[in-house]
């Protein structure tokens, strides 16, 4: 349960409930967040490159978003915010999930990373003044109760001129098809259940949704998977997966 000083506004407690109760496997890589493991890359290099590309940074630098605030909202087990932290931004991953924050940080410390992991959520920081440079909204936007509550509150922590990373999933019947019946059912990559149809977002909805949280999208890139490559890549297919940034 959330910490009783944490706002709840956009918390879904069904689907807390659903990943806390993976939370040790998020380290997994042949575990129930494998999807997300092969996914990693293809996101990790599309942040990077665009991070840098917005700021004027050197991506061949070995800590280039060095300076750089950064919020990891809905960070799981901290598959992103590990890396980011690598890369040199100061990571704050945020989870309304318990369960969650504790295993990332028992990884970080592991992996001898500083993160500053909360248990907490985008409304409650919002409210709090918190903001950054750079906040993550990977795969999270799906899962909240309030989408217009939680893009607004991530939208006040964008820093002028910073930028937001968002990914998500595609309301059509391609991504029914692969995404729920093709991934949770027939290959089962996924526990069924993990994904509701109905709150998927089209583009044009995460478009109103940024432009009325105050942010300027700039880019939406499709994503998808390659069964022959065993990889993810980057296409012109919104279809089912993907991903862009905007700006404030």
């Amino acid at each position: 349960m959330p910490n009783q000083n944490m706002s709840t506004v956009t918390v879904n407690e069904a689907e807390i409930a659903k990943f806390s109760a993976m939370a040790d496997e998020w380290w997994d890589p042949h575990g129930k967040f494998k999807p997300l493991h092969k996914f990693n890359p293809t996101r990790l290099d599309y942040i990077k490159t665009v991070a840098c590309a917005h700021f004027n940074l050197k991506p061949s630098d070995a800590t280039p978003l060095e300076g750089l605030r950064l919020l990891d909202i809905g960070c799981g087990g901290g598959l992103l915010s590990e890396p980011m932290c690598r890369l040199g931004a100061d990571v704050i991953g945020a989870d309304a999930g318990d369960a969650n924050i504790k295993t990332a940080a028992v990884h970080a410390e592991k992996m001898g990373l500083s993160i500053d992991y909360r248990h907490t959520t985008a409304d409650a920081l919002c409210a709090e003044g918190e903001t950054f440079d750079i906040i993550l909204n990977m795969e999270v936007v799906e899962h909240v109760a309030d989408v217009p509550a939680f893009m607004n509150a991530c939208g006040k922590m964008v820093r002028p001129g910073g930028i937001m990373f968002f990914a998500t999933l595609n309301r059509t019947l391609k991504s029914f098809a692969l995404a729920i019946v093709g991934a949770e059912y027939v290959l089962r990559w996924l526990p069924r259940g993990t994904h509701d149809w109905s709150r998927f977002i089209t583009p044009d909805e995460m478009t109103d949704y940024l432009e009325i949280s105050g942010l300027s999208p700039l880019e939406m890139t499709g994503v998808s998977f390659n069964p022959l490559a065993d990889s993810w890549r980057r296409t012109a297919d919104l279809a089912v997966n993907y991903m862009g940034y905007a700006r404030k």
